[in-house]
C-alpha cells in the first residue's frame, strides 16, 4: 500500500445496513480518523441508537462545553451538505467561524444551501464546489485542483446514494460502490497530504442507510440537527481529538465493530485484500 491509510475496513450488511470503519496510526498527519454510524436497519438497534429517546438517554452523559469553541481559520470539507446531516453539519461550523467547502454532486438546489448557511451563521466563508463523487476520475481532477488553491484542516465525508436496482457507472462501476465505497478511498487518501500540512488534522465519514426505515419511522427518530451532533463532536471538540484514531462512534461514544445485529464480521484477510482492491481500482483512474 503506498497510501497513507493502513486498513480500510467496509462491511456491508445484509438488512442494507452499512457502517464505514478506517483504521490507521496516522503518525503521518499526526490526527484522529473517526467513522460515524447514523441510521441502523434492525429496529431494536435503531430504537436504541436513533431514536429521540436513545438520543436523550445517551445526552445525559453529554459535555454541551465540548461544542463551546470557535474555528476561525480552519477549513472544512463537507461532502452531501447542500441537504440533511451534511447541511445541519455546514451550519453548525460556519456559526463558530469556519471555513466551509460543500462538495455537491450538481448544482441543483446548492445556491439556496449556501445561501441558508450564510443566514443561519452570519459567516460569507462558505464556498460551493460541484463534483460527481461515483466518478473516480473526477475526484482525482478536484483533488489536484482543491490542493493548488486551498488549505484543509477537516474532511467530513457525509456523501453516498442507495441504488436499489443494479446501475453500473460510465466506468462499469456498480454505483453504490463507486459513490460509497471508492469514491471516500480516493477522497480520504488523495487528501491526505494537503491535512497533514495543517494542525489538528482531522477525518470524520457519516454512513446513512435505510431510506424505507426512515420513512416508516421518523416520528421516533432523532431530527437531524441531533443526528449532526456525533460527526460535529468529532470534527469540532478537543475532548475527541484525545480518543483513538479508526473508531466508530454512535452518540458522542466509541462503539464495538461490528454491531452485535448487524452481521458484518470481516477477517483481517478479508480486509486486507478490500484494501488492496481499492488501491488497484483508485490508480486504474488516476
Amino acid at each position: 500500500m503506498t497510501t497513507g491509510l493502513e486498513k480500510l475496513v467496509l462491511s456491508f450488511g445484509r438488512r442494507r445496513y452499512k457502517h464505514w470503519e478506517a483504521e490507521k496510526d496516522l503518525k503521518e498527519i499526526n490526527g484522529p480518523f473517526f467513522g460515524v454510524a447514523e441510521l441502523v436497519a434492525n429496529f431494536s438497534l435503531g430504537d436504541k441508537l436513533t431514536s429521540r429517546t436513545g438520543y436523550e438517554s445517551a445526552c445525559e452523559d453529554f459535555v454541551p462545553d465540548d461544542l463551546e469553541v470557535q474555528v476561525a481559520g480552519r477549513a472544512f470539507l463537507v461532502t452531501g451538505g447542500k441537504s440533511g446531516i451534511g447541511k445541519a453539519t455546514a451550519i453548525e461550523i460556519a456559526k463558530r467561524g469556519g471555513t466551509v467547502h460543500l462538495v455537491c454532486r450538481d448544482k441543483d438546489g446548492v445556491q439556496g444551501a449556501k445561501g441558508e448557511i450564510i443566514r443561519e451563521s452570519g459567516n460569507q466563508n462558505i464556498f460551493l464546489l460541484i463534483v460527481d463523487l461515483s466518478d473516480p476520475k473526477k475526484i482525482w481532477k478536484f483533488v489536484e485542483n482543491f490542493k493548488r488553491k486551498h488549505k484543509l484542516n477537516v474532511l467530513i465525508n457525509n456523501a453516498g446514494c442507495m441504488v436499489n436496482k443494479s446501475k453500473l457507472t460510465e466506468d462499469g462501476l456498480e454505483k453504490n460502490f463507486a459513490t460509497n465505497t471508492l469514491d471516500m478511498y480516493i477522497l480520504m487518501t488523495a487528501l491526505i497530504p494537503v491535512l497533514e500540512k495543517e494542525h489538528d488534522p482531522r477525518v470524520a465519514s457519516v454512513r446513512l442507510s435505510m431510506p424505507r426505515f426512515h420513512a416508516r419511522f421518523r416520528d421516533g427518530l432523532c431530527s437531524v440537527a441531533q443526528g449532526a451532533d456525533t460527526v460535529l463532536w468529532l470534527a469540532l471538540a478537543p475532548a475527541a481529538s484525545m480518543k483513538p484514531s479508526g473508531r466508530f462512534f454512535l452518540d458522542w461514544k466509541s462503539a464495538a465493530t461490528p454491531l452485535s445485529l448487524a452481521r458484518t464480521p470481516s477477517s483481517p484477510a478479508e480486509e486486507e485484500k478490500l484494501s488492496e482492491i481499492l488501491e488497484e481500482l483508485a490508480q486504474r483512474f488516476k
